[in-house]
């Protein structure tokens, strides 16, 4: 036992050196992270000596996809997803049900061994999106918010559908039996219903606790740093003690809390949590990918004709480019008529004042259905035999096709998206810069107006005060607004942050000086520290 656990400390060390070195690696390629690791992992599982590290389906549903989702779903913000969601829908729920039905069909003729049921399986493990990998990539390039919202959106919904459908396709092969129209219905509608309810449920009390417990006889954010981490899990584990979707209550719950979360907590509580989640997110994607890369011997060992017979590899590539094919083709298929209609119902329905979605803009969304570790996660989910005692038909090569989705999606489109989003010259039509100056004149122009509203007639010290004030917020709106050029402007901004990085070295400098003599308490000095570290934060620095 001894043995064994040291082996397994060891691995988990070598694993978080691995993701570090290859992390800082796709940072100089400027290649996205997910991409590099899934590589790194994939040429380590063919080293002799690296240790065959299997990845445990319960772990993932149980351990990492719960603060995954919700940490994706916490960062989303739900004014846009709200107002995407016919298109989020559209990509999120039929394009899920479309892909399920294609490829059961194409399975079932195409596929040696394959029925439409083993080909339905097979769609509905490799329908999800992973949204860790398309946001690295479209970020990176500078793909339109519009378009990234909705890519975004995509992927919260339909891990969620996609888990749906494969809990309903296997139990078609696990039962032996096809429930009724009433029965698959009402499982579905209380898979999603009773979901959604425990999800909201779980974020109400959560905010509450935070807004009149935490808030009110807690200085602190340790408290609720631990309410944070442990959100996902209430709200998933009790979607699924239900009987309901444990996904769709995670996707719920943090959408909730990330909507409400400007209200519910302190401004340190706000910075804590961002960053809380932020690490989390990246530590367990880290570790996910690059065991993703070191799955494939096990999976090869799991489809070796008695276990130790030679691999068929003509046949399996080509069956793996076939299935990666359809998937595309699919993809493309759906988003072409389903943009359209979607546009159509937001402009009728919703009477939104939206732009067509052009044929560019359609072509990169296209591109962008990377699959991730859901979709291995729940393929090595699949029960091994069926009520009857007989095995699952067809798991391991439903495992491998899956396995080669993952791959070609991830590292082949992953790779080429930022290529074809410039060939197109499909980029966000106003820059984030000028979005930004906007609503700091927003800001300026409110507050310059707040306080000339102020009535401070009977006391001379709060109108001087005011009077200070209004000629500081006056001074920082014409900084913006003086200047129409952008080239003066931007040379402005470089040379103002690059004096003002100076100013904070010189600080950190004098602050370190007195941490050596000791003329101050060491928590005074860390409290300016902290003030030095937030502007630096500020400045991007």
């Amino acid at each position: 036992m001894g043995i064994s656990i040291h082996n397994v400390e060891i691995t988990l060390l070598v694993l978080v050196v691995l993701v570090a070195l290859l992390a800082v690696f796709a940072r100089r390629l400027k290649v996205p992270y997910p991409i590099i690791l899934v590589l790194g992992g994939l040429a380590l599982s063919f080293v002799p000596f690296v240790p065959n590290v299997r990845l445990s389906p319960t772990v993932v549903f149980l351990v990492i996809l719960p603060p995954l989702i919700f940490a994706s779903a916490l960062n989303t913000p739900w004014r846009e997803f709200s107002f995407n969601i016919i298109s989020i829908s559209m990509l999120g729920l039929g394009l899920v049900i479309f892909t399920v039905v294609g490829v059961a069909v194409f399975a079932h003729f195409f596929l040696p061994g394959f029925d439409w049921r083993t080909g339905a399986v097979l769609g509905a493990l490799i329908s999800p999106t992973d949204i860790i990998a398309v946001s690295a990539i479209a970020k990176r390039v500078g793909l339109p918010h519009s378009l990234l919202q909705v890519i975004d959106g995509e992927s919260l919904i339909n891990d969620a559908v996609g888990l749906l459908a494969l809990q309903f396709t296997t139990g078609l092969i696990v039962s032996g039996t096809i429930p009724s129209l009433s029965q698959g219905f009402g499982q579905l509608v209380w898979l999603i219903v009773g979901g959604v309810a425990v999800g909201i449920l779980i974020a109400f009390l959560v905010t509450r606790f935070d807004r009149f417990l935490i808030g009110r006889f807690s200085t602190g954010t340790d408290l609720q740093m631990l309410v944070s981490l442990a959100t996902p899990y209430f709200a998933y584990l009790l979607g699924e003690a239900i009987g309901a979707s444990g996904v769709l209550a995670t996707v719920a719950c943090g959408l909730y809390v990330g909507h409400s979360l400007s209200e519910t907590v302190s401004s340190r509580a706000r910075l804590d949590t961002r960053v809380v989640w932020n690490t989390v997110d990246f530590a367990l994607n880290g570790f996910v990918f690059i065991i993703i890369g070191l799955q494939l011997p096990s999976i090869l060992n799991g489809i070796r004709p008695n276990g130790t017979g030679p691999l068929d590899w003509p046949r399996m590539i080509g069956e793996a480019l076939m299935v990666c094919g359809i998937v595309i083709a699919l993809r493309y298929l759906w988003i072409f008529p389903g943009a359209r209609i979607a546009h159509f119902l937001r402009t009728r329905l919703q009477k939104q004042k939206i732009p067509a979605p052009g044929s560019r803009e359609l072509v990169v969304m296209g591109w962008s259905g990377i699959r991730g570790v859901l979709t291995l996660a729940a393929a090595l989910s699949v029960p091994f035999v069926t009520d009857t005692g007989a095995h699952f038909p067809r798991r391991e090569a439903i495992i491998f096709l899956a396995y080669a989705v993952i791959l070609v999606t991830l590292v082949g489109q992953g790779l080429t998206l930022p290529v074809l989003i410039r060939r197109l010259g499909v980029s966000e039509p106003r820059s984030e810069q000028d979005e930004e100056r906007e609503a700091r004149k927003a800001m300026l122009q409110f507050v310059i107006k707040t306080l000339r509203g102020l009535d401070t007639s009977e006391d001379e010290i709060a109108t001087q005060a005011v009077d200070q004030l209004i000629r500081v917020y006056d001074q920082r709106l014409q900084g913006i607004s003086s200047t129409s050029d952008k080239q003066v402007e931007a040379q402005l901004d470089r040379k103002y942050r690059e004096v003002a990085r100076r100013l904070r070295v010189a600080q950190r400098r004098e602050l370190n000086r007195l941490r050596r003599e000791g003329h101050f308490r060491e928590a005074t000095l860390r409290r300016l520290e902290r003030e030095l570290d937030l502007m630096e934060l500020r400045w991007g620095d």
